[in-house]
């Protein structure tokens, strides 16, 4: 059976807690899009850790972990993970890479800084980790896939047309200095000796599993309103963000995906620019930052403090409606002890109507978020095994959330570990 594990709003969902949670009893996982620009926080016996490249399965010696084809492959970035996991006593993970993947290049990186540097204050907010210069290229054509690592003729043909363009933007463009395509040949050489021993044709690979009847999870990253064309564009990330493009980002068809599990923070949180209707300022916020997460809510990647804000209704529903979700895996809510009230947005305000409706981006930056006041339940709650015996106001706040999103929350996630979880039955659960 294919899982996918993927996030309903701008990421930083707990994803990663989830996968790992349930990669507990899965075969194989597979990060199936994007690249090293955000990052899965897991906690488990092992300790705590931020993951940017491996899936978050990776903890378990039963599992096997794949860089699917989608995924934008940083290969230095990818070895140094490995690295600083092992360095930790951590059983060496079983990795396997696509040979379909295509590879984040260092050129890539210096664009990606290059032109956050000349937009100034329009810029996206980027990482700088080379993403959309590298979803740029594969879309281009001008990307280098990990399978022509091996055959040298094509790499030096390849390697002195793409300078040959690249060249042309850093001197007109940027008035930066030229890519050496000899010292990019060393350097793609030396990416191929890293990566020869895990390359594999995933797709074949994920196929057969299949058929014998493996579990295998498609781990996302970033949550729907990050995605290209359905998120808040142009503040969204240079990859699909859905568990349908996980059939593509794995190489496995659409129909083996059978259960997709949304994830959805108690609250709201975004890293970057862009609309976030129901953000909250101030020391409100500070507060919520600081109780929030698992130590914090700063950037797993990037260290940035994250934009807060209540739960999002509107978005949430429509988040869960495009990833296609069975299951919903509510996390953090023991974060929401300390208040005394928790507010909800249950709408939007957009030129004076009401909507619940998630609209395209224009309209989204001109909507103001309509509330509704929940009580809080002022007590801590982790620990809690069973979902009948969370506090009454606790419950209510899950029940009244699931029924304003209309998809089954048949996971709470009430602390930061692996079994920080509570199972539950849903009414709204076919």
């Amino acid at each position: 059976m294919v899982k996918a594990v993927v996030g309903a709003n701008w990421g930083d969902e707990g994803k990663g807690k989830i996968t790992d949670m349930l990669a507990q009893k899965a075969d194989i996982i597979v990060r199936f899009q994007g690249g090293a620009n955000a990052g899965h926080t897991i906690v488990n016996n092992y300790g705590k850790f931020a993951l940017h490249t491996l899936p978050s399965g990776v903890f378990y010696d039963h599992t096997t972990s794949i860089i699917g084809n989608g995924v934008a492959l940083n290969i230095p970035v990818l070895f140094q993970e490995i690295k600083s996991i092992t360095d930790r006593n951590v059983p060496t993970p079983k990795v396997l890479v696509s040979d379909r993947a295509q590879i984040v290049m260092p050129y890539h990186i210096l664009f990606d800084q290059y032109e956050e540097e000349r937009m100034g204050g329009k810029s996206f907010g980027s990482t700088r980790s080379g993403i959309a210069p590298f979803y740029s290229d594969k879309y281009a054509k001008i990307g280098f896939q990990v399978s022509e690592l091996f055959d040298e003729d094509l790499l030096k043909e390849k390697v002195a047309r793409v300078a040959e363009m690249k060249n042309v933007l850093l001197r007109h463009l940027y008035g930066r200095p030229d890519i050496d395509p000899e010292d990019l040949l060393v350097t793609l050489r030396s990416y191929r000796e890293m990566v020869e021993p895990y390359v594999c044709d995933v797709s074949f690979f994920l196929d057969e599993a299949i058929k014998a009847g493996k579990t295998i999870l498609l781990e996302g990253q970033l949550g729907t309103l990050k995605d290209t064309d359905h998120g808040i564009y142009p503040m969204v990330t240079s990859s699909s963000t859905l568990a349908a493009y996980g059939a593509i980002g794995a190489g496995i068809p659409p129909y083996e995906i059978k259960e997709i599990i949304t994830v959805c923070k108690a609250y709201s949180s975004a890293v970057g620019a862009g609309a976030f209707v129901s953000e909250i300022f101030g020391e409100e916020a500070d507060e919520l930052r600081r109780r929030g997460g698992d130590g914090g809510e700063y950037g797993a990647t990037t260290g940035r403090p994250r934009r807060m804000g209540w739960f999002d209704c509107v978005a949430s529903k429509y988040g869960c409606r495009l990833q296609g979700t069975t299951d919903v895996a509510f996390t953090v809510l023991d974060v929401l002890g300390y208040l005394d009230e928790i507010p909800v947005c249950t709408g939007y305000e957009i030129d004076g109507k009401i909507t619940t409706q998630f609209p395209v981006t224009a309209k989204l930056e001109k909507a103001k978020p309509v509330f509704q006041t929940l009580p809080g339940w002022k007590c801590e709650i982790r620990g809690i095994k069973n979902y009948e015996e969370l506090p009454e106001n606790c419950r209510k706040y899950i029940e009244f959330i699931e029924e304003q999103i209309g998809y089954p929350i048949t996971m709470v996630s009430n602390g930061p570990g692996r079994d920080d979880i509570i199972l539950r039955e849903s009414h709204l659960k076919k």
